[in-house]
């Protein structure tokens, strides 16, 4: 992490609090050194923890300053004793800061059905306050961390001069990774000057193109979130809505989200493959991405991925279940620059070498053309292995 990419305003701490039963780093927090607008983008799913009951209602009045986040227990399923350990939690790192409850936003991660203990909390959560330092983001990358392999950072410089400013990102997420949003916690730090309703506008368009364009097994947690903090701190001249130095913000935004996303899919339980499914030609974005999400959660195709197989006739059985108005006859396909499907046909066996030596990178494209417009989209995908079924299988033990 280079130093001039940091965001300015922003501590860091984390240590191992005991929630996880090995001795690791598995509770962080991320502080503004004043309180910045902000806002949010949460699970879809019906069944929400309580960290985000929690935390819903602090991003949609616009404020936040600290993020307490633990991995090993999601505290989700947990009913009102999970909400009252979660009200705790936060009111320990409110205390412990000096500053009011409702600008403490939580989030956890881990097993569910299990209610968090508090304990952990009252003796790390004072000790974790005494830490803070502007340069210990890995550490807390690494105590969000479940079935990660790696810890997960992206940064971004933008603007010049006396209006430069910097944007990081955190997250977590190898499982469980799918729309809308997943096991996953994203966290996006900026000292750029904006309001909390121009990133709220912002932040979803960002997530939507990142986030919400991977999946790893079709599955969509409890406790996912992404939270967007901007504190000003670079001192630059605010960013007007609708400006150039907004559009180059969001653009901004995205790539480091984006760069977290793929991070996420690369990281994927078991995976070997991180595999971006392009669809072109499509009569608009939309269907193009209907497409493409067909394609990138078929466990058919995730699995000839890992077979290294080009079997292609699963990818373009997948885009003729995915709903869209399709004309197979019109189907293209490649994997990288290898035609291996042109008119809805097999090219022939003088493909099946070239397009064999491509499935065996660790990363490479498959690009749909539908030949019916000018709509696109991309999905990221991993392949299925043997060792996801081994994660998971033993995943509370």
């Amino acid at each position: 992490m280079k130093k001039n990419r940091l965001p300015q305003g922003y501590r860091y701490a984390a240590l191992a609090a005991g929630i996880k039963k090995e001795k690791q780093a598995d509770l962080g927090l991320i502080v503004s050194d004043q309180p910045a607008p902000c806002a949010g983008v949460f699970t879809k799913n019906q069944v929400v923890a309580a960290p985000l009951q929690l935390t819903k209602p602090l991003v949609a009045a616009g404020r936040c300053q600290a993020i307490l986040v633990n991995s090993g227990n999601a505290n989700a399923c947990t009913g009102q004793d999970g909400l009252n350990v979660a009200e705790d939690c936060q009111a320990l790192a409110a205390r412990a800061l000096g500053i009011e409850p409702k600008l403490v936003a939580v989030a956890s991660t881990g097993v569910i059905g299990q209610l968090l203990p508090l304990a952990p909390f009252r003796t790390a959560v004072p000790e974790l306050v005494s830490t803070l330092d502007p340069r210990s983001v890995t550490d807390v990358a690494e105590a969000m961390m479940t079935t990660d392999s790696f810890a997960k950072i992206s940064s971004v410089s933008g603007g010049v001069g006396e209006d430069a400013y910097h944007i990081l990102g955190l997250a977590k997420g190898a499982g469980m990774i799918h729309p809308d949003m997943a096991t996953m916690l994203g966290f996006v730090v900026t000292d750029a000057c904006l309001d909390a309703e121009q990133l709220q506008r912002l932040l979803p368009l960002a997530v939507d193109n990142s986030f919400n364009a991977i999946t790893v097994d079709g599955d969509t947690s409890t406790n996912d979130m992404v939270l967007l903090l901007a504190n000003g701190a670079a001192k630059g001249a605010r960013i007007l809505p609708q400006s150039a130095e907004e559009k180059e913000f969001a653009q901004k935004l995205h790539q480091v989200l984006l760069d977290l996303a793929k991070m996420i899919v690369r990281d994927g339980e078991g995976a070997t493959k991180l595999v971006e499914i392009k669809v072109v030609g499509a009569t608009d974005n939309g269907q193009a991405r209907v497409v493409a999400r067909s394609i990138a959660t078929s466990s058919l195709v995730k699995t000839a991925f890992f077979g290294e197989d080009a079997n292609w006739g699963r990818i373009i059985a997948a885009a003729g279940y995915s709903g869209a108005a399709i004309e197979p006859d019109l189907i293209d396909i490649r994997f990288d620059d290898v035609a291996v499907a042109q008119s809805g046909l097999y090219v022939g066996p003088q493909i099946e070498d070239p397009a064999t030596e491509v499935l065996k990178k660790d990363e490479f494209c498959v690009t749909v053309d539908l030949h019916q417009g000018t709509g696109s989209a991309s999905y990221f995908t991993s392949d299925l292995t043997y060792d996801y079924v081994k994660i998971n299988a033993d995943y509370r033990t």
